[in-house]
């Protein structure tokens, strides 16, 4: 099987060096110097996680968000907040995981996801829910969540089963 999260950290930083690329192969009439030295940090960060190195590859980026800010380039690229590097990592691993997968374990998981996204919405539509019992279902539907990225259909229906036990209680269940 393959080491999905490895997959997920690799999407991250082929994310990260296709803004980049995109940004600056975009005519901005920016400061020419600010963007060379971008291009060879990009290329640098590239190189680094080709030879295996991806700690490097990212500190490289991190710096690059650094040095457009601190040069103030209006059209570069800004640090993504946490939920949008999540998401727009899973869009990425999830053509390649498609790949490598097997097929019962990616329709398992699209199952699990499917019924989790109909209790989920079940539980967001009930009345009367108090703080407490809607944080739970937040914490369990983020760890079922990543239970299915990390493609671990076990745990993922453990937590749907949790959920499912909290739409009993509070009678969203059809």
């Amino acid at each position: 099987m393959p080491d999905v999260y490895q997959n997920m950290l690799d999407s991250e930083l082929r994310k990260a060096f296709d803004v980049w690329s995109s940004y600056l192969g975009a005519r901005t009439g920016e400061d020419p110097h600010v963007r060379a030295r971008l291009r060879a940090t990009l290329r640098s960060a590239r190189e680094a996680a080709a030879e295996g190195d991806p700690a490097s590859a990212r500190t490289l980026v991190a710096e690059m968000y650094d040095d457009a800010g601190a040069a103030g380039l209006p059209w570069a690229p800004v640090p993504p907040r946490p939920c949008e590097v999540d998401r727009q990592t899973r869009d990425y691993a999830k053509d390649e995981l498609r790949r490598v997968l097997p097929l019962r374990l990616r329709e398992d998981l699209d199952t699990v996801a499917i019924l989790l996204s109909v209790t989920c919405r079940r539980l967001r539509t009930t009345s009367g829910l108090d703080a407490a019992t809607r944080q739970d279902i937040l914490y369990i539907s983020a760890r079922a969540g990543m239970a299915l990225d990390l493609a671990h259909p076990t745990a993922a229906r453990r937590e749907l089963e949790r959920l499912k036990t909290i739409a009993r209680r509070c009678g969203a269940e059809p």
